[in-house]
């Protein structure tokens, strides 16, 4: 599939999300100032919150797609990674804020009314919030878009916040002071959903060994080209984005000639890029 129907799949999936959660961020913001419910506060502003993380997934896909130039040689990909970190960071910020004013809430046994629109609204907004998290998630594997399946995890967190807050709902006449610790449990399922897409995204800007399904795939495709062992080591996976890169470290007798082991090598590295799409570089030890 190419760049250019990818990128129009994370533009299509980011436009819908910026839509629905506008929508969704007007009736649970309305619905929680009537009711005076911080819980259903918290929960409007991590909805629109979904909307504004889906923003930057809309640029950093639009600049993921840009082509490799002088400047960057590897091209443009890890700006998607970079937009999924800015996500995390929202996240993590709004979780903050929510946590502590649950915390004044309960401490100051605060009780609040929720009435029949807060159910209504609230059920709507489970339904809406994971039919957009199977659709995030659906498009982020289909394509390989990270910032896609993280904008996923954002949806289905806020899906589960509302179904804790539904819950409460009908346990408001028997907790009356539910409603500050609702909002602090929904706080603690955004730092978690922060949590998940920062480790997700970090992890490959740093440089990251292959999995060992990976590595076991590497040292098959080795052992097909060459008899001896070959010692694999130092294998580091280089992730762009939209590509991969990887380097390894081989080993091979000290009186064979350059070209026989050029050979040996270029044949390792054409069949990795086959069967894995991963471009990769290998450096030579003598044994």
């Amino acid at each position: 599939m190419s760049n250019n129907i990818i990128y129009k799949e994370g533009y299509r999936v980011g436009w819908v999300s910026i839509i629905l959660n506008t929508v969704l961020f007007i009736l649970k913001y309305w619905v929680g100032i009537i009711t005076g419910s911080i819980a259903l506060i918290a929960d409007a502003w991590h909805t629109i919150s979904d909307s504004v993380s889906s923003v930057i997934v809309l640029i950093g896909v639009k600049i993921s797609a840009k082509p490799a130039d002088s400047e960057h040689p590897f091209g443009h990909g890890r700006a998607e990674l970079i937009a999924a970190i800015i996500i995390g960071v929202i996240l993590s910020i709004i979780a903050f804020n929510f946590a502590y004013e649950s915390i004044q809430r309960l401490i100051n046994q605060e009780s609040v009314k929720y009435g029949t629109a807060a159910i209504v609204v609230t059920i709507i907004s489970v339904i809406v919030k994971e039919g957009l998290a199977q659709y995030s998630l659906w498009a982020g594997k289909k394509n390989n878009l990270k910032s896609l399946i993280a904008d996923a995890w954002h949806h289905r967190s806020d899906a589960i916040s509302s179904v804790i807050i539904l819950i409460g709902i009908f346990l408001q006449s028997i907790f009356p002071w539910i409603d500050g610790l609702l909002g602090f449990m929904v706080a603690i399922l955004i730092f978690y959903a922060s949590y998940e897409i920062l480790h997700d995204a970090i992890n490959p800007l740093l440089g990251e060994i292959p999995n060992e399904k990976l590595t076991n795939e590497i040292e098959n495709i080795c052992s097909k080209k060459i008899e001896r062992n070959i010692h694999l080591h130092h294998l580091h996976l280089h992730d762009y984005g939209n590509h991969q890169e990887l380097t390894f470290h081989i080993m091979l007798p000290g009186e064979m000639t350059v070209k026989d082991a050029h050979a040996i090598v270029d044949d390792i590295e054409q069949s990795i890029k086959e069967k894995l799409d991963i471009e990769t570089t290998i450096h030579l030890d003598p044994l």
